[in-house]
């Protein structure tokens, strides 16, 4: 059986009843849903403009049923350290790594932090076997959201992120038409709407 179930599209990282969206992430259908503070209409879909715990407000008006979703910005300071397991959505890349703005602390963006903090995943920390066959093309693509392990504090400029574990990798992608993935294996994506596939380190669901 495979270790990555159907999806409806929507990867929501969640810690115990509250739920974390990311920057780009869809949160609801538009046609039971009012728009609310921190998210945007895109489609058909609300989406999340900023990383943050998810609020669902019940409307007061009848015949309304529609309840509006909302993203408070977080409060605190939090700071990542080597060992912590990272939230972040990929920049840019190139031959030899992927830069990446780590949004939120913890496998589940428990803990989203207040200003992003930049990092890189360099081509020999994708994979744990085979490394000189990693491609970072294959790997990642700009907007996807990965769950990594900081494993260096870096220079003044980046934290060095890994994602050579089985459950790390990318938990949510676009593909190049726009639309969202599903999983369907440990490298690839699958577009739905489209009918086609695309090359990831993918994240094994935790």
């Amino acid at each position: 059986m495979s270790p990555f179930p159907p999806s409806n599209g929507l990867i929501t990282p969640t810690m115990s009843s509250r739920t974390i969206a990311l920057p780009g992430q869809p949160i609801g259908p538009t046609n039971t849903h009012n728009i609310g503070s921190g998210t945007h209409i895109a489609g058909s879909q609300l989406h999340a403009s900023i990383a943050g715990p998810l609020t669902t407000t019940p409307s007061t008006t009848k015949p309304s049923k529609a309840a509006t979703l909302s993203i408070a910005r977080p409060t605190g300071t939090l700071l990542p350290e080597v060992g912590t397991v990272v939230l972040g959505k990929i920049t840019r890349t190139n031959p030899r790594q992927a830069s990446l703005n780590i949004l939120a602390l913890g496998s589940t963006g428990a803990h989203v932090l207040r200003e992003p903090f930049p990092a890189l995943i360099r081509q020999q920390d994708i994979r744990a076997t085979e490394i000189d066959k990693v491609k970072v093309s294959e790997s990642f693509r700009v907007g996807d959201v990965v769950r990594a392990q900081v494993i260096s504090l870096g220079d003044e400029r980046s934290y060095y992120l890994s994602t050579a574990k089985n459950e790390l990798g990318v938990v949510m992608a676009t593909s190049e038409w726009g639309n969202q993935m599903v999983p369907v294996s440990w490298r690839e994506f699958w577009d739905e709407k489209m009918g086609v596939k695309e090359l990831r380190k993918v994240a094994k669901p935790v």
